[in-house]
């Protein structure tokens, strides 16, 4: 009996499989990482203030010079409900630099190593960090909400549909984490990870409809933003907060995903989770062999 017991206390762990231990390990992860959250609020008021910033400057230093596509000229509530569904998009696809910074300097500091260590599963460690930031992404979106509404924004549809554009905007928000932890992942610094993590958002997220008309583009430009997963949902949230105005076109090109954003921003949303967290996935193992 005293060997058995032996032979029990030194046994290596071993990795939990099942879909319901991978929950319950990716829940633990988030929960560590809202409580870093909460220890670091620094971190969530920066994130805060840059997207606050935006707002400000799009509506009251650009916003009297851009028309709205069938609004009068110089409408400038126009602009401010066209303007905001794209903040709202460029604010949680921006929270995908800080997942790439914080996965990284996870790897940086050894703390996968001793996740590795732990009888969970593998897949957990990223979810649960991609959960955490989607949770931080929806408490930054209703401050910006409530900022939006001081300048003037109005949602003109049912609760429902208004809260069916904020579950779109995060579920692109989620799907972009997963491109951000890939890059934390590949990369060997934390500061590597946030310059990585930007440098594709701003062409992403300007050649598209979220801040200008797509009309004033040029025409190879109009097909690239009309056909950008970022595009097509800032149109369904457009559409969904009543944010568009009947009589302007739906598409400049014809293209299908501005002709049918909410569709579209679903089927880009689950295509590049299912990608992305794949591959990150795939990367983690290798990474951490």
């Amino acid at each position: 009996m005293t060997e058995a017991a032996g032979d029990a206390g030194f046994r290596t762990p071993q990795s939990r499989g099942g879909f319901s231990r991978s929950v319950r390990d990716s829940l633990v992860v988030a929960k560590r990482n809202l409580i870093r959250m909460i220890r670091i609020p620094e971190v969530v008021i920066f994130g805060l203030i840059q997207p606050i910033m935006f707002v400000v400057l799009f509506t009251y230093v650009f916003g009297g010079s851009i028309n709205v596509p069938g609004a009068p000229p110089g409408d400038d509530q126009a602009y401010h409900e066209f303007l905001m569904a794209g903040i709202f998009a460029q604010t949680v696809t921006f929270a995908t630099a800080g997942a790439g910074a914080g996965i990284a300097d996870d790897m940086h500091k050894g703390l996968i190593d001793r996740f590795r260590s732990l009888p969970m599963s593998r897949g957990a460690v990223l979810t649960g960090r991609t959960l955490a930031d989607l949770v931080q992404t929806a408490l930054t979106l209703v401050v910006l909400a409530v900022v939006a509404l001081l300048i003037g924004w109005r949602a003109h549809e049912n609760l429902v549909e208004v809260l069916a554009g904020f579950a779109l905007l995060l579920l692109l928000g989620y799907a972009f984490s997963w491109i951000g932890a890939l890059i934390g992942l590949t990369v060997r610094t934390p500061e590597a990870a946030t310059s990585g993590g930007l440098i594709w958002l701003f062409p992403l997220t300007f050649i598209s409809n979220a801040f200008v008309p797509v009309n004033g583009m040029p025409s190879f430009l109009q097909h690239v933003a009309e056909w950008n997963p970022f595009s097509a949902t800032v149109a369904a949230a457009r559409q969904l907060f009543g944010n568009t105005i009947d009589k302007a076109p739906t598409s400049v090109t014809g293209a299908w995903p501005m002709e049918h954003p909410v569709l579209a921003s679903v089927i880009w949303s689950v295509l590049i989770i299912a990608v992305f967290r794949t591959l990150a996935v795939r990367k983690y193992r290798s990474a951490t062999a």
